[in-house]
């Protein structure tokens, strides 16, 4: 997505609007739903972890945090391939368990969780829809049993007779979040999708916060990028 894009036509890659998107438990639910491929029960959406800045913006944090009465979920979009997903999933799962485990308690208190990175790019190369990844042995091939699932999302995604068209669906709209695409398939999950996020389009207070938090990833970038270029120029010296 290129930067200065309208908030009124952002797709649904983008990442805070997707956040805002998400903090909706209905949505939230029929979008894991679709990647799962399985009916959930309720789920609650922790939003004060997911939009987080204080007045100055110098912190903002755009994943998702969810949780059914037996499993809790991290959802997390990505546009740029920084090569560090199975890292980056390293660390959401000891987050995820350390704010779960109360003192006091078990190990076998904690939840099974599922982390969800969505896509725009081929994360690992091999041209699917979805990559799930779960701890087995290498001897003898059996699960650990840590009940952690890592899924990773693809737009980018070839197999398509292997995946559900809700699936397909679901992630040729993350990219084209439009009425045109949305007409031209018969999908109510997507429907359902489409009108929350087109009501958030209309809420102008959002659209607020999403020009200042553009602003500020100017501004961070334009450090980075000089950060960047004065390292250079001291690695030239040298």
């Amino acid at each position: 997505m290129a930067r200065n894009t309208r908030f009124q036509d952002l797709n649904l890659n983008n990442a805070f609007l997707f956040a805002a998107a998400m903090e909706d438990e209905e949505t939230c639910k029929l979008f894991i739903e679709t990647i799962l491929g399985e009916q959930l029960g309720s789920i609650t959406v922790k939003s004060e972890r997911m939009i987080m800045y204080n007045s100055d913006f110098r912190c903002v944090r755009l994943d998702v945090f969810s949780s059914e009465k037996t499993r809790d979920f991290n959802v997390e979009m990505q546009n740029e391939n920084e090569y560090n997903l199975p890292k980056r999933s390293r660390y959401h799962q000891a987050e995820m368990d350390l704010s779960s485990l109360k003192p006091g308690q078990d190990f076998n208190d904690l939840k099974p969780i599922v982390i969800i990175f969505v896509c725009t790019f081929d994360p690992f190369g091999d041209g699917l829809y979805r990559y799930t990844y779960e701890t087995t042995c290498i001897e003898t091939g059996k699960p650990l049993g840590d009940e952690v699932k890592k899924i990773f999302i693809s737009t980018k995604g070839k197999n398509r007779e292997q995946v559900p068209d809700s699936l397909v669906n679901l992630l040729n709209y993350v990219v084209d979040s439009t009425d045109k695409y949305v007409s031209s398939i018969a999908d109510v999950n997507v429907e359902k999708i489409h009108s929350r996020v087109k009501a958030l389009k209309k809420n102008r207070q959002l659209e607020e916060k999403y020009m200042t938090y553009e602003e500020m990833m100017k501004i961070e970038y334009s450090k980075g990028k000089k950060a960047g270029e004065q390292k250079g120029r001291e690695e030239g010296k040298r």
